[in-house]
């Protein structure tokens, strides 16, 4: 990056290994990574016995790639260290366990037993290093009957109750269009290492964090099991809509856009009422709270889809904000890329790849005044600092090379 130096983070000095891949464990140690922690992310290397794979986590070629590797990677590596060694390896899970007696945190989402059959599992890692944090995500958790299941986001969403609800009556329910149960999971791990350290803090003693997937997103639904429970009620499906709240909804504007109107505050309403050319409804006893308003919703969406179906978006928003009634449009990515507001709050940065070329990646969040995060590397190549963290761990050059030579590890030196 063309920046200078940035400061020491509010993680400076906390050592994690990274041994997941994909996303949900990959998140979690990226946003650490993000706020200074020096992440060690340990790879496979390419496998000799296959020349057409490349080795190195799977992300690394998902989606759209530049020059053979993903953008992508550039945001879920960014301020990461690679090295590449084979797990299934002994000397390799001898690697692992040195760095982990020095290690803070140790990250991974592997199928449960995976870990213990490498001898990697908590209590082997906890007897090294009893100050170790230890993050394990999975679909379904480390116990349970499902514990055994492969487990992807997309499964654990459904499970989690969210997928049911991502429809328009009647319809088959959608994919949210991004990974969001990783990503929930991720988050729930972040907060996991947090509370730990902090009591690691006051006791000198680590301890396991163990995140499912589907928990994430089921942490994550509101109100869904107290009604179920107190009502027998099965919340369904309600398209752009948010059932027992009103009025909120996206409405279809003249020139064929939507604008998202949330006026279900009680003043908020009135305002929205008075701005429509509504004052009857505004003034109208039985829409004064949101229980009024929920029994006549139909009544309002019509109101306000026609007011909306008058007016471009943009004059739909003016209104609005005039108003001071939360609106928005829906944004795709060329609105968020143009938005000024993206640029004042810095959330769209500018790398600059080995190739000379800039490429636009999301900000931190969150937002620290005293100790913010921020982009102190690029995402590295496969094995990038291999021969760096073994030195580390006292190896010689010889000692290395050796290791490279019977493919139990592998760096990259360009």
């Amino acid at each position: 990056m063309d920046t200078p130096p940035l400061a020491p983070g509010p993680l400076d000095g906390l050592k994690v290994l990274e041994l997941g891949q994909l996303i949900a464990g990959p998140f979690a140690a990226k946003t650490l990574a993000d706020f200074g922690a020096d992440v060690i992310k340990i790879e496979p290397p390419p496998d000799p016995k296959r020349p057409e794979t490349s080795g190195g986590d799977p992300l690394r070629k998902w989606r759209l790639l530049k020059d053979g590797t993903s953008v992508w990677w550039q945001v879920q590596s960014r301020n990461k260290r690679s090295i590449a060694l084979d797990l299934k390896e002994g000397e390799a899970q001898d690697l692992v366990r040195r760095l982990a007696r020095d290690a803070d945190v140790l990250i991974e989402n592997f199928r449960p037993g995976a870990m213990e059959g490498w001898g990697l599992g908590p209590d082997a890692l906890l007897e090294l290093n009893p100050r170790l944090v230890i993050l394990r995500i999975s679909g379904y958790g480390q116990s349970g009957p499902y514990r055994d299941r492969p487990g992807f986001g997309v499964v654990a969403e459904a499970m989690g109750g969210l997928r049911h609800l991502t429809a328009e009556p009647g319809r088959v329910p959608v994919r949210v269009g991004v990974s969001i149960g990783d990503t929930l999971a991720a988050l729930h791990g972040v907060i996991g290492i947090l509370l730990a350290l902090q009591h690691r803090h006051a006791s000198g003693r680590g301890q396991v964090i163990d995140v499912a997937l589907y928990e994430a997103v089921f942490n994550c639904m509101e109100s869904l099991l107290p009604e179920y429970s107190a009502f027998g009620v099965v919340r369904p499906p309600a398209g752009s809509a948010m059932p027992g709240i009103a009025p909120t909804n996206a409405y279809r504007c003249r020139d064929g856009g939507y604008a998202l109107i949330a006026g279900n505050g009680d003043s908020i309403f009135k305002r929205l009422m008075a701005a429509i050319g509504r004052p009857d409804l505004a003034a109208d006893p039985a829409l004064a709270d949101n229980a009024g308003r929920v029994a006549r919703v139909s009544e309002l969406d019509a109101a306000l889809g026609q007011w909306a179906g008058g007016l471009t978006v943009d004059e739909v928003l003016a209104a609005l904000e005039a108003a001071a009634v939360p609106a928005g449009r829906i944004y795709t990515v060329a609105d968020i890329a143009a938005d000024p507001h993206y640029r004042a709050r810095d959330m769209l940065q500018a790398v600059r790849m080995e190739d000379g070329s800039m490429l636009a990646v999301p900000g931190i969040v969150p937002k620290l005044s005293a100790t913010p995060g921020g982009h102190r590397r690029n995402a590295p190549r496969l094995g990038q600092d291999t021969d760096e963290v073994l030195r580390e761990l006292g190896l010689t050059a010889q000692q290395i090379e050796g290791l490279k030579r019977r493919g139990i590890v592998a760096g990259d030196s360009s």
